[in-house]
């Protein structure tokens, strides 16, 4: 088991030009993969393969990559884990293979000899690898069934090159790549605060679709499917019986995916914010093991951020080995410098910032870490679900003109005054409706009043410049995605599932999946995410959907199962997410980097943005009177990365 960079071309008549560039495109990737390195290439075949590594599983040389299978001219770089791969080594032990190595990645390599591209079906792990075939001078490329692992690919106009890679900045560094931003990846950008799959910030460069393989032989390169997000059941259980059939069962389910996360030969811990899904894998993890589990949390000074209080009590009640670390303005500044190197195109989720300080901080201790992402997507955990579907079933009994006129007199009301007649009230209202970080809220809220269908509804939840202004800010309408395609594949069912599926399909790997790796790879740390095993995926998704969200209460059954190891007053408080202080920082601290890097001075010559409609926005976020800080900081995210990027 290993985490690693991987990178390498195909080409039918650029071989020597691309094959300069490929040590240095590996070293791009260092961070990735700081304990070992390697090439291979063959002039004839035009193929070129580089690997780094960071040693997990048998540290030894015999895990060096690319690898090469010992019955025929087969090679391969890895970068992932497959968990079940002891499992899959004595079948094809039985079928006559030997193994000279203790790694999983030779494993992946004598399951494809044996089953080629189906060898995927085998696999129970995160990962995202390349085999070259000399036999049939073929390039398989696969990624895992959720994203967790990335890959890159550009795809020459011609079709006579190919070049992937774990990460975009790799496939810059080969002199022949053309960094021309594609048309739609700004305004896409901008609405999501990331650039959603398949597509990318360049032309003819795109990412590989989680559950996907690409297939490049001497004829064409095909991309195709091999495995499918679930559907979501739309079944309400009635009565207790499903509850107390399934709950065992899930606990059966998330345990074996904990114990299976556990396996290395170097230091693990976890990451804990004392939330629901980091609690339950915690709990999960101290079940299974033998010494106190070595947990790991940020805080921050402003209470509405600050989770350490209640990681530090479910540690101290779990009998963890607790560490924690309290963020200054200064810790995340220096941070926020080094984001557009990590995340190298343009992305705007500022939880990246405390992401890439527990990473750090958990590095300094151990080298693997089980993490509580993915439940929020299963269990319908965000405020934006029930949101939707509240303000779906208003808008069915509410004349439109009714909530044209609210949308009017709600933006007058300013932020402050807002929140503080939220504060208010707060206790009284169920708990769902209780958030921590109520300013943006507020501001989805009266978008929401603008939207009728379900898909524009949910869109307004998840996004952050609306439709309008992203024409009146670039002059332009905002393209189609993906977000469409599956929203339409969902049908026209109950709610919640729908919107679960288009999260799992979009969100999950796109900005929250892409987050965690980039910044923990930069860390040198390994995230394991046991939430995510496509086993519990497959079946979270047949559970009745009122085992998910009932009676107003989000994560109902994970909620019952956490019972079983917590006592309810350590997790029943408002959802608090994982994020940072952005508004008050770019008010302050940050307020000369933000007019800097927007100031009308560099807008101008830039040419891309409405000045006055930025201008505007700086004004009322700086005065309180807006809280636009998630969208000046996306503009912000956008100046950093081209600034590193394209004028570099």
């Amino acid at each position: 088991m290993i985490m690693c960079g991987i990178v390498g071309f195909r080409t039918k008549n650029h071989f020597n030009q691309l094959k300069a560039s490929l040590s240095p495109a590996a070293k791009t990737l260092a961070h990735r993969g700081p304990d070992d390195s390697g090439l291979f290439l063959d002039e004839n075949s035009g193929i070129g393969l580089a690997h780094r590594r960071l040693s997990i599983i048998d540290l030894s040389d015999a895990g060096h990559q690319p690898m090469k299978c010992n019955e025929a001219e087969i090679y391969i770089v890895y970068n992932g884990e497959i968990y079940n791969f002891m499992e899959i080594r004595t079948i094809l032990e039985s079928y006559g293979f030997r193994f000279q190595s203790a790694t999983d990645t030779e494993v992946v390599l004598n399951a494809y000899l044996q089953w080629g591209v189906e060898c995927l079906h085998q696999f129970v792990g995160m990962f995202a690898f390349a085999i070259w075939d000399g036999r049939d001078r073929s390039l398989f490329l696969a990624r895992d069934r959720l994203g967790i692992k990335p890959l890159f690919f550009y795809k020459s106009e011609d079709g006579q090159t190919l070049i992937f890679a774990s990460e975009l900045k790799a496939i810059m560094a080969f002199e022949s790549f053309k960094r021309e931003v594609h048309s739609n990846a700004i305004p896409l950008f901008l609405h999501y605060q990331y650039i959603p799959a398949p597509g990318t910030i360049f032309k003819n460069t795109y990412k590989l679709l989680p559950g996907h393989f690409i297939l490049a032989t001497e004829q064409d390169i095909k991309a195709l499917p091999y495995w499918s997000l679930p559907q979501q059941s739309s079944t309400i259980d009635s009565g207790t019986q499903g509850e107390v059939e399934h709950l065992p069962q899930l606990d059966a389910h998330l345990t074996t995916a904990v114990s299976d996360r556990l396996i290395s030969d170097v230091p693990l811990g976890a990451l804990l914010s004392g939330g629901i899904d980091s609690s339950i894998v915690v709990a999960l993890m101290q079940k299974v093991s033998k010494r106190p589990v070595r947990t790991f949390s940020i805080g921050f000074q402003e209470k509405g951020y600050d989770e350490a209080p209640w990681a530090a009590r479910v540690a101290k009640h779990l009998r963890t080995d607790h560490t924690e670390f309290y963020v200054t303005s200064k810790d995340a500044f220096d941070v926020i410098s080094g984001l557009p190197e990590f995340y190298d195109e343009p992305f705007a989720d500022s939880s990246a910032i405390p992401s890439y300080l527990v990473s750090h901080l958990a590095r300094r201790h151990v080298t693997v870490v089980l993490s509580g992402d993915g439940g929020d997507e299963q269990f319908c955990g965000y405020v934006r679900y029930w949101t939707t579907v509240a303000m779906a079933a208003a808008f069915r009994h509410i004349p439109g003109f009714l909530t044209g006129v609210a949308e009017k007199v709600l933006r007058k009301i300013p932020a402050p005054i807002a929140e503080k007649t939220y504060r208010l009230f707060q206790s009284l209202l169920p708990q769902r409706f209780q958030v921590a970080n109520f300013p943006d809220k507020w501001q989805k809220l009266i978008s929401l009043l603008n939207e009728t269908e379900i898909s524009e509804l949910y869109r307004t939840t998840i996004s952050l410049w609306s439709k309008e202004e992203i024409f009146h800010i670039l002059a332009r309408a905002l393209p189609e995605s993906r977000y469409e395609d599956i929203f339409k594949e969902t049908g026209d069912g109950s709610v919640l599932p729908r919107l679960l599926r288009v999260d799992q399909a979009t969100y999950l790997p796109d900005a929250l999946l892409t987050k965690i790796d980039r910044v923990s790879m930069a860390n040198g740390l390994e995230i394991r995410v046991p939430l995510l095993d496509h086993r519990i995926l497959e079946y979270t998704a047949g559970l009745p959907i009122d085992l998910k969200y009932k009676n107003g209460v989000a994560k109902y059954l994970l909620k019952k199962l956490l019972q079983k190891y917590l006592p309810n007053d350590l997790f029943e408080r408002p959802k608090m997410g994982f994020g940072a202080p952005i508004d008050l920082w770019l008010r302050h601290g940050l307020k000369e980097l933000l007019l800097d890097y927007l100031s009308s001075d560099r807008l101008r010559k830039e040419g891309l943005f409405n000045l006055s409609f930025v201008e505007k926005r700086i004004k009322e976020h700086l005065s309180g009177k807006v809280n636009h800080q998630y969208r000046l900081w996306s503009l912000l995210m956008w100046e950093m990365w081209r600034e590193r990027w394209l004028n570099s």
